[in-house]
């Protein structure tokens, strides 16, 4: 069966698993967590374009191989609407529109403070485990562990550099920016938009009972329990930020995508939901 494709990208720890979670409950829509194909498109692509190799490929043959890619790892049985999701895809935006031209790109996005928050939160939840997803030696402090998410090859900094790239690039107008809050407060509004700007037939969600995202191998093997589990009822969590006040600082005025209003789209495209405007 030929799908529909688009792609889900973003930021760490802004609700991709949640809306993942949501949009499965439409039997027409898949949309797991976090897969492996944009990193596997990395690894093909230098035999294809450098080396040796390279003059065998011109950039159909390479479109070709990159799509063969894709489809054995969703397999034959696929959905009338298919999401991949990586937070990678923000970085590959020139591949993407080649690969499945007008694809659109969700990009689930969040304050940073809050990110690093709930990072942090996810490491303390487990103080006898070294949790692999900051790649220090030892536990460090919370800056350490800050600065690492934030440098460039970082889980965060990687991530915010290709979100940049890709809002205010020449493909902006293939995003649909979600944003973390406007999802957890409005739920229903979010997706009744969101099936909107990507033209799908209405679908009644259930925002009570939201199924289990099933990442319990990804966790474990980041040594982090539970950092994509999804609680059953959408809601936002008001807490007070466990992050050092030199940390929040930092970050002041960080989310750019909040400066037009709600639902506007920016300069280059992006069709942004976010809250407050």
């Amino acid at each position: 069966m030929s799908s529909v494709v688009h792609l889900i990208s973003g930021l760490p720890r802004s609700g991709s698993t949640l809306l993942g979670a949501i949009l499965n409950q439409n039997p027409a829509i898949r949309a797991g967590m976090s897969s492996p194909v944009a990193v596997m498109l990395d690894r093909i692509m230098p035999v294809m374009a450098a080396g040796e190799y390279a003059s065998l490929f011109d950039d159909a043959q390479k479109v070709a191989v990159l799509r063969g890619v894709f489809e054995a790892y969703h397999g034959d049985a696929r959905p009338p609407v298919l999401f991949d999701t990586n937070r990678a895809w923000c970085a590959r935006m020139a591949v993407a529109d080649r690969m499945f031209p007008g694809v659109r790109v969700v990009c689930c996005v969040r304050d940073p403070v809050w990110i690093l928050d709930s990072f942090e939160r996810a490491f303390r939840r487990h103080p006898f485990r070294l949790s692999r997803l900051h790649g220090l030696p030892n536990a460090g402090t919370v800056f350490d562990r800050a600065e690492q998410l934030m440098q460039p090859t970082g889980s965060l900094g990687a991530a915010w550099q290709a979100f940049q790239e890709a809002y205010f690039g020449e493909w902006a107008h293939r995003l649909i920016v979600v944003d973390y809050d406007e999802l957890a407060d409005e739920p229903d509004r979010v997706l009744a938009v969101l099936y909107a700007e990507l033209g799908l037939p209405a679908f009644r969600h259930d925002f009570t009972a939201v199924g289990p995202a099933n990442g319990e191998g990804v966790d474990e093997a980041l040594n982090t329990p539970g950092l994509h589990a999804v609680r059953p009822r959408v809601a936002r969590e008001h807490r007070r930020t466990i992050l050092p006040p030199q940390l929040v600082s930092r970050f002041a005025n960080a989310c750019f995508w909040r400066d037009g209003a709600p639902g506007a789209s920016n300069p280059g495209g992006a069709f942004v939901l976010a809250p407050g405007g």
